[in-house]
């Protein structure tokens, strides 16, 4: 196995050309720096000694053809190996419209980039010696051409026969959609659940079961870390929206055979247009909060009365900048007790009671 080896995350890019940019009043992410901050922080990693670069989904505005060509050609440029997923963004039709690419054309606009065989939606792939990527397809839709986030049981199986055959190879796996909950009560909360993976309790007696214990995701747009039963769910905020984040990190094994990875998280700080990009996009975000909160509030558990969530939403107006920007430790004193205890749990602490800060920057022992 290779002792060491670095490589980077740049999760949800939702690219978008200028000619492409929907111009929409309440819309979160601020698209309009999409092409030069993805140009910033390859800048930053073509001036790094990296082994790869992983991209778990949401690679473009809304699946048009054009943001995927100008990715795939702008991939094939770089100095390291890049590998992809799809996300709900990037294949959100079934068939092919006047503004998406169909599901079926994914891969082939991503064959250097691990799509080898372009008749499936997943695959997987030797990184180095001794260490495997296995990238899956979590977008499907139901028999109303609904997308939804889960793995079809054709996939399940396959995934488990290239676990079988991988041995001894560290293992890791690339998804769009969350596998661990990363928010109190994720797979339950009516505007949470569709982040995470419908069926992930099935994945992760899979992954369990073979010893994975690396698993990075996206679709959130949160910096966190989430951990269950031996399986470290790294999920990476969005290049476009606030705090605009990427992860390097760097994988280690002594001669005891002890493993570890170091994390660490950067920002886009500025582009052209946006000089003061973080505290431009911070209060772009809180401008277009007020809705989201309201529903927040008003929906269960809460289930509080319109009247009282309007009063409280203005005081949580930096919340969800906050909770992406990770490692977020919160406390409204002067909200009911059942409502303060509530977005307690929203905050970086570990089942002890006390802040665990691990979600930008950290070293995870595997």
């Amino acid at each position: 196995m290779t002792s060491n080896f670095r490589f980077a995350v740049v999760s949800d890019l939702h690219l978008a050309l200028p000619h492409t940019i929907w111009d929409h009043p309440s819309r979160f992410h601020l698209v309009e720096v999409s092409i030069p901050a993805f140009e910033s922080v390859l800048k930053h990693l073509t001036q790094l000694n990296i082994d790869f670069l992983l991209l778990p989904g949401d690679l473009t505005q809304h699946g048009e053809p054009d943001n995927h060509t100008w990715l795939q050609e702008r991939l094939a440029q770089l100095p390291f190996p890049a590998y992809v997923v799809p996300g709900n963004h990037d294949v959100p039709v079934v068939m092919a419209n006047e503004q998406s690419i169909a599901v079926c054309d994914f891969p082939h606009y991503y064959r250097k980039f691990g799509y080898s065989n372009t008749d499936q939606l997943y695959y997987t792939c030797q990184l180095l010696p001794g260490v495997r990527l296995i990238a899956l397809n979590s977008n499907s839709f139901n028999d109303q051409g609904q997308q939804i986030g889960r793995l079809d049981t054709q996939q399940l199986r396959w995934l488990e026969e290239v676990l079988a055959g991988a041995g001894d190879e560290l293992v890791l796996v690339m998804v769009h959609h969350n596998v661990v909950e990363h928010l109190p009560n994720q797979s339950r909360h009516p505007m949470a659940n569709r982040y995470m993976l419908q069926n992930a309790p099935e994945l992760l007696q899979v992954l369990k079961r073979y010893g994975v214990r690396l698993v990075f995701t996206g679709h959130l747009h949160v910096q966190d870390v989430a951990y269950c039963e031996g399986v470290y769910d790294i999920t990476t905020g969005s290049l476009v929206s606030y705090p605009h984040p990427y992860r390097i990190l760097e994988f280690h094994q002594d001669n005891h055979a002890r493993q570890w990875l170091q994390v660490l998280s950067y920002r886009v700080k500025s582009v052209p247009d946006f000089p003061n990009l973080q505290h431009t996009s911070r209060k772009w975000m809180g401008d277009r909060s007020f809705p989201f909160l309201v529903k927040l509030l008003t929906l269960p558990p809460l289930n509080l009365p319109m009247s009282q969530a309007n009063e409280l939403a203005p005081s949580l107006r930096e919340f969800w900048a906050n909770m992406a920007d990770g490692d977020a430790v919160f406390d409204y004193p002067h909200f009911p007790p059942e409502v303060r205890r509530y977005f307690e749990k929203y905050g970086a602490i570990a089942p002890s009671g006390t802040p665990s800060l691990i979600d930008n920057n950290t070293t995870l022992l595997l």
